[in-house]
């Protein structure tokens, strides 16, 4: 990540456990602070990387929004439409840089799709397929010894899978095809502890006319492995696989396959990420500006 975004340096950071602040602050020389309102007040950054619980976007937002300073938010914005309206109001009002965190839209096997996708490898595109199954016991997101994650929370996460884990699969979608119309979907909970739904099963329909499906599900379960994307064209198929990633182009040349990228890594996507938030800091402040610091705001 900082050989993508090498002017970020991290000048602070702020959690309620003082431990995971201290640890954070060892391992970057950032200073540690218990709270926004104290980093606020005795921190030094221009920017601030916002990584709380969903229900608690909103109100960090527009206290940096208020103390001036640039914004990158984690997916989704907030958990309901009016929350999210009064955020980017909050914006543009101020007229601080602000971003929503939506890495995927950096993923490299996803980058590369759209490159292939658009030089008619596969001609052109006819319906498309985004599925993802997680077991919430090996998920890193997840406190293994917390009673309850926030996660299963359906009012702190805004819903279940679909706002959350879904987003970073249906966003390529809309890379690659243009803006969802309407979409038909049957949801469940599969996986009792949690009050949002844990089974999604949806079609999407693309302005262009285009229908795509996607598939989500949290489940205490084993599962085999399955292609994360694919994008079935009039002369071929790109296919994304969970089996150690990597993107593949099948058609009439390459009947068994080629691999077009190996996999580029999940985590690879947030470098592009910072690196773009960074330029529009950079755009937005005066010329002598160099460096700005990013605060990790982080609630497990």
């Amino acid at each position: 990540m900082r050989e993508q975004a090498p002017r970020i340096s991290v000048s602070a950071a702020i959690d309620i456990d003082a431990d995971r602040a201290n640890a954070f602050s060892e391992r970057t020389g950032a200073r540690a602070f218990a709270t926004l309102d104290d980093a606020l007040v005795g921190g030094d950054f221009d920017a601030m990387d916002i990584m709380l619980p969903h229900d608690l976007h909103e109100s960090a937002v527009m206290q940096c929004f208020d103390a001036g300073k640039h914004v990158l938010l984690e997916k989704p914005m907030a958990p309901t439409l009016d929350a999210c309206a009064r955020i980017l109001e909050a914006a543009e009002r101020t007229g601080v840089v602000f971003m929503v965190a939506e890495n995927a839209q950096y993923w490299p096997e996803v980058v590369k799709a759209k490159e292939v996708i658009d030089s008619g490898a596969i001609g052109e595109p006819v319906t498309a397929r985004a599925a993802f199954a997680n077991n919430p016991l090996r998920d890193g997101f997840f406190d293994p010894d917390a009673k309850s994650p926030w996660r299963f929370n359906a009012a702190r996460a805004g819903g279940g899978i679909t706002i959350d884990g879904g987003s970073h699969w249906i966003r390529p979608l809309r890379m690659w095809l243009g803006e969802i119309d309407s979409v038909v979907a049957t949801t469940a909970r599969p996986l009792a502890d949690m009050q949002g739904e844990s089974l999604a099963r949806a079609l999407l329909r693309f302005r262009g006319g285009i229908t795509a499906a996607f598939d989500a599900i949290y489940l205490d379960s084993v599962f085999a492995p399955d292609d994360m994307w694919r994008v079935t064209g009039t002369t071929g198929e790109l296919t994304i696989s969970s089996r150690g990633g990597g993107l593949w182009l099948w058609n009439a040349s390459k009947r068994r396959g080629e691999l077009l990228l190996q996999s580029g890594g999940y985590p690879k996507s947030f470098g592009g990420e910072m690196k773009d938030f960074a330029a529009a800091v950079q755009v937005s402040c005066p010329a002598s500006f160099w460096y700005f610091r990013v605060r990790h705001a982080r609630q497990c």
